[in-house]
């Protein structure tokens, strides 16, 4: 038996869940709240999601993360000098107070509370995070062979350096959201593609 018939946009439902996510958190989101912005009652929800809120939150980071990646690879393919495209795109995390799309900030909050989910979810994190690094490691290494950066500093780990600045830039803003003191916090980082 095939079963009943999606009658809604998987893809558009996750979306429509990820600015729930996004705006309250995981743990925050209630399961009325997501069905709610979803569009969707509960028979379709656990049909399409049989582990309910937490897969559905794991979609939501895949999916997210995807579109902020190949949004990334974009971006870096078009820009004439991609280490100062680097550069702005971590000064932006100083500025943004709200979560912001572009800088991936819901995907970094994520990766925080969920790789405290289970081993599956820290897996999945790690995977996001070196996919991150290698975008980054890619154009380190342009860089490098085009003396625009003098580091010779192996462009893996400069990559590693920026990921981490990227990961705990999320972290940080928790505690603290000076925009001042972000920009110094990443300014003192970046000196690493001098």
């Amino acid at each position: 038996m095939a079963g009943r018939p999606k009658i809604f946009d998987e893809q558009q439902a996750i979306d429509k869940a990820t600015e729930v996510f996004r705006a309250k958190g995981y743990d925050a989101s209630s399961a009325d709240e997501l069905l709610s912005a979803m569009g969707i009652g509960k028979g379709s929800f656990y049909h399409a999601f049989k582990g309910g809120k937490q897969e559905l939150y794991v979609r939501s980071i895949e999916q997210f993360s995807e579109g902020f990646i190949k949004r990334l690879e974009d971006q870096l393919s078009k820009a004439d000098n991609e280490i100062e495209w680097i550069k702005t795109f971590f000064l932006q995390l100083s500025k943004t107070p709200d979560c912001d799309k572009e800088t991936g900030c819901y995907l970094g909050n994520a990766l925080v509370q969920l790789s405290e989910k289970d081993i599956e979810a820290k897996h999945m994190s790690a995977h996001l995070l070196k996919k991150l690094q290698h975008i980054f490691e890619k154009a380190v290494k342009k860089a490098q062979e085009n003396v625009q950066i003098k580091n010779t500093e192996s462009a893996g780990i400069i990559a590693w350096h920026l990921t981490n600045l990227w990961n705990g830039l999320h972290v940080t803003r928790r505690m603290e959201n000076s925009s001042e003191i972000l920009r110094s916090i990443i300014e003192l980082n970046l000196k690493i593609l001098e």
